[in-house]
């Protein structure tokens, strides 16, 4: 169970590690669950706020909730506080990594996309990468671009954390 908690990035013994742990076996991209259901999981009522505040709800990475369904991947797309039900989604867009000969290049909007993708601070993903928090904001700004080493390292957590991503080489066009 320890390793299941690692993995999600959540704190042994949230309150929401449930629902973590249930939207990532998940495989559809949409899934609607109703407040019962919810309450089911985590084996206790949600506070009174989620029934009458949309703002519970947001997907901003300071909320415990919020950082529970956007560490699975999923975002808030729907909240009907009238039938008690919420649709998560898993977004949408794929992003591209250019690449050099099989080599992926993250660049700063690439690199600062996983780290809100994974819902962390630039201090929570440096310390993921192992590198100072200095590097991730300066990745971010590019000022400074990952090496091939730290490229691919990035690709890996990507892959792992289910951020949709393509990796396109020097000259593939996307046109017809």
């Amino acid at each position: 169970m320890l390793a299941l908690e690692e993995e999600a990035g959540l704190k042994p013994g949230s309150k929401y590690y449930p629902l973590n742990h249930h939207l990532r076996r998940q495989e559809e991209r949409r899934v609607k669950l109703r407040f019962v259901d919810i309450e089911r999981l985590i084996g206790q009522a949600l506070p009174h706020s989620a029934r009458r505040d949309r703002a519970f709800w947001s997907n901003r990475s300071a909320g415990v909730q919020a950082e529970a369904w956007m560490k699975a991947g999923y975002h808030v797309q729907n909240v009907d506080l009238a039938e008690e039900c919420v649709v998560f989604a898993r977004p949408q867009t794929a992003y591209q990594v250019l690449a050099e000969r099989e080599d992926p290049l993250w660049n700063a909007e690439m690199v600062q996309s996983l780290r809100r993708h994974m819902a962390m601070s630039q201090q929570d993903f440096a310390d993921e990468l192992g590198v100072r928090q200095q590097t991730i904001s300066e990745w971010e700004r590019g000022i400074y671009t990952p090496s091939r080493s730290r490229s691919k390292h990035l690709s890996l957590i990507a892959e792992r954390e289910g951020m949709p991503f393509k990796v396109k080489k020097p000259g593939e066009d996307d046109a017809c």
